[in-house]
């Protein structure tokens, strides 16, 4: 399959591969590489240091500027705009132009801003008129000004797969996730006049026996904590105070939780990716885990992740 380029296009790069379409008043200059099967749509302009992948979708109106990588089966949407110098002065270059990278399978909304330096992970959306300020992690959702997380790809809301009556009212009731080894406990909760008291204690509620355990609180905005997975640990959260939301993946499939009550708890085992977002000011999660800290023990890679899923 040979390349199209449109008559009113001014390719002057031979570094393109098959299948690709150009289209009228895009200009692509000589040292940009452009892989197999792209389509980039009119009134686009493709700069030297400039790297894109396979089966890529540029619509109209985009500038891809010096350092962009765009790697396979990405889709840019009309007008989105990318830098790639964070102090541009006229006639003042710098040494080397700020690297942006936007991972496989990622989608950029229309007329989103992408500023310099910055990684959109792979199969994130990003929503139409984003300014995206910070690196975007895997299959994230974000939308506003500035870019905020508020949800991902292909997540079920997986308590809503369970029975309300069931999950909300029954003490010690195990929520089963479609991911091996995830649970959703409901604990006890004992309210009287002097207060209220919550518990678990390990063989009735609490899986494993805890080692250590740690705290998160006074988190000053809606972004995201946590971003791993473990070889061997296992972790038991509970949120005692305010609310947040905890997505797991285990590569295959991804559910989110939300945490809103000290009688609430999700058992994460190992090998599922964790991620804590969309804290209430006043949130205190506690996390027990069933071993003491080791560094060596976190997978904090996504793609290193999926590749262990994928070798076991």
């Amino acid at each position: 399959m040979s390349i199209i380029t449109h008559k009113l296009s001014d390719v002057q790069s031979s570094n393109i591969g098959t299948g690709t379409k150009i289209w009228q008043y895009v200009v692509v200059l000589e040292n940009a590489v452009i892989g197999e099967e792209c389509n980039i749509c009119s009134h686009c302009f493709i700069e030297n240091d400039v790297v894109i992948g396979n089966r890529v979708t540029v619509k109209c109106g985009v500038q891809i500027w010096d350092g962009i990588r765009i790697e396979n089966d990405v889709f840019i949407g009309p007008n989105a705009t990318f830098t790639n110098d964070m102090f541009p002065r006229s006639k003042q270059y710098p040494d080397m132009f700020a690297q942006t990278v936007i991972q496989n399978g990622a989608s950029i909304g229309a007329n989103a801003t992408i500023l310099a330096g910055i990684t959109i992970g792979r199969n994130s959306m990003i929503g139409a008129g984003a300014v995206v300020t910070k690196n975007v992690p895997p299959n994230a959702i974000v939308v506003g000004n500035p870019a905020r997380i508020t949800g991902y790809v292909s997540t079920t809301p997986a308590q809503q797969k369970h029975s309300e009556i069931l999950m909300e009212k029954i003490s010690g009731a195990v929520g089963q996730s479609a991911i091996p080894g995830v649970q959703y406990v409901r604990l006890p909760m004992i309210p009287d006049l002097r207060g209220s008291l919550s518990f678990a204690e390990y063989g009735q509620y609490l899986p494993f026996i805890p080692k250590r355990y740690f705290l998160v609180y006074d988190v000053q905005s809606r972004e995201v904590r946590g971003e791993h997975a473990h070889k061997d640990l296992h972790q038991f959260l509970v949120c005692v105070k305010g609310s947040c939301s905890v997505m797991v993946d285990d590569g295959h499939c991804r559910e989110e939780y939300d945490l809103n009550s000290p009688g609430a708890a999700l058992h994460i085992p190992p090998m599922v990716w964790g991620v804590q977002y969309k804290y209430s000011p006043d949130a205190v999660l506690m996390v027990l885990a069933s071993d003491v800290y080791n560094a060596d023990d976190y997978i904090r890679d996504y793609d290193e992740f999926i590749s262990l899923v994928a070798a076991t």
